[in-house]
C-alpha cells in the first residue's frame, strides 16, 4: 500500500468515524427513521450519479433489475435496519462507544460464515472470536456499570448496547448473504442498488415519524454531512481502495474507525473516554485481527501444529 492509498484509507476511516458524531448530533432533532432515511436517500442519489458517470445507464438498470430481490435484502440488512439501530443506540451511548462496537462487525461476519456457509475456522481464528467478543462484553459492561449522559440508566445503556450489537450482527449476515447472492456484481452497483432499496424502505417511516417541531441547522448540517461525506464520498473512496489494494487491505479500515470515532466525539462533543472503554476497544481490535486472519500466527499458540495450520 503506497502513501496515496494509505491517505485514502485514513480519510475513509475519518469519514466513517465521523458518521457516529453526525448521528449523535442529528438523531435528537430528527428521530431515528427520518435521519436515516435522509442519510440513505442522499447517499443513494450521490451513488446513482457516480454509477451513471462510470457505466451506461441501460446496462446499470438491467443489472439492478436482475438482482432486485437480493439487493433489497442487503439494503435492509446492511443499511436500513443497522443504521436505525445505531441511531437508536446513540440516543444513549456516545459516538465513541458506538464506533468501537461497530468494530466487532468482522467478528459477526466470521461467526455467521462458520454457522451458515460452513467456512472453516482455524484454532487461531476461533481464539480471535473468543477474544473479540470478550472485548465487546467488557465494553458493554463498562457502559452499563457507569452509564454516561443525563438520561442514561443501566437499563437504557443495556438496550442501546444491544441495539448497536444487533446492527453489527446484521452487517455480518448481510456480508455473507451478499457473498452468496451478489458475487460477481460490481461493488458500486451493489452499493447503489442497496442504498436505493434502503431509501424506499425507510421513506414511509420517515413520513410517519417526521418531527413535529422545527429541526435545528446543526441537525440539518449533520444529515447532509452523513449523506454526502460519510456515505457518498466514503463509498467512492472505499470502492477505489477495493480495486487498487484489494479487499483484505481495504478491510483494515475497520481498525482505524474507532480511533476517529473516539477522537471526534471527544473533540466536538466533549465525550469522556474511560479506561474501560479503551481496554475494551483494544481487546476487540486484537480479537478482530485474529478472527479475520490478519494475524496469521502466534509463536506460542498451536506451535505443535504443522506449518500453515492456522492460515
Amino acid at each position: 500500500m503506497n502513501t496515496k492509498n494509505l491517505l485514502q484509507l485514513l480519510a475513509l476511516a475519518a469519514l466513517w468515524g465521523a458518521s457516529f458524531l453526525f448521528i449523535r448530533v442529528g438523531v435528537t432533532d430528527f428521530g431515528v427513521a427520518p435521519l436515516m432515511a435522509l442519510r440513505v436517500g442522499i447517499g443513494a442519489l450521490f451513488l446513482i450519479i457516480l454509477l451513471a458517470a462510470r457505466r451506461p445507464v441501460r446496462q446499470s438498470v438491467a443489472t439492478l433489475r436482475a438482482r432486485a430481490l437480493p439487493l433489497l435484502v442487503v439494503g435492509i440488512l446492511n443499511s436500513a435496519a443497522p443504521f436505525c439501530l445505531f441511531a437508536y443506540a446513540e440516543l444513549t451511548l456516545s459516538a465513541g462507544v458506538t464506533s468501537v462496537i461497530n468494530a466487532s462487525t468482522p467478528l459477526w461476519g466470521a461467526l455467521v460464515a462458520f454457522l451458515w456457509l460452513k467456512d472453516r475456522l482455524s484454532a487461531l481464528r476461533s481464539l480471535g472470536l473468543a477474544v473479540g467478543f470478550l472485548g465487546v462484553l467488557m465494553l458493554v459492561w463498562d457502559q452499563i456499570a457507569t452509564p454516561h449522559g443525563s438520561n442514561a440508566t443501566p437499563l437504557t445503556a443495556a438496550l442501546a448496547a444491544a441495539a448497536a450489537l444487533g446492527a453489527t450482527l446484521l452487517y455480518g449476515i448481510a456480508a455473507n448473504y451478499a457473498k452468496r447472492h451478489l458475487s460477481g456484481v460490481e461493488p458500486l452497483t451493489v452499493a447503489t442498488g442497496t442504498m436505493s432499496a434502503a431509501t424506499v424502505v425507510l421513506l414511509p417511516l420517515a413520513v410517519v415519524y417526521w418531527p413535529a417541531t422545527p429541526v435545528s441547522l446543526h441537525a440539518w448540517g449533520s444529515v447532509i454531512a452523513l449523506g454526502v461525506a460519510c456515505t457518498g464520498i466514503a463509498y467512492m473512496l472505499y470502492f477505489n481502495l477495493l480495486s487498487v489494494v484489494g479487499p483484505a487491505r481495504a478491510m483494515t479500515v475497520t481498525f482505524v474507525i474507532p480511533v476517529f470515532g473516539i477522537l471526534w466525539g471527544a473533540l466536538f462533543l466533549d465525550e469522556s473516554v474511560s479506561p474501560g472503554m479503551l481496554v475494551g476497544c483494544g481487546v476487540i481490535l486484537i480479537g478482530t485481527a485474529l478472527a479475520t486472519g490478519m494475524i496469521k500466527r502466534i509463536p506460542w499458540f498451536g506451535s505443535h501444529r504443522p506449518s500453515g495450520a492456522d492460515t
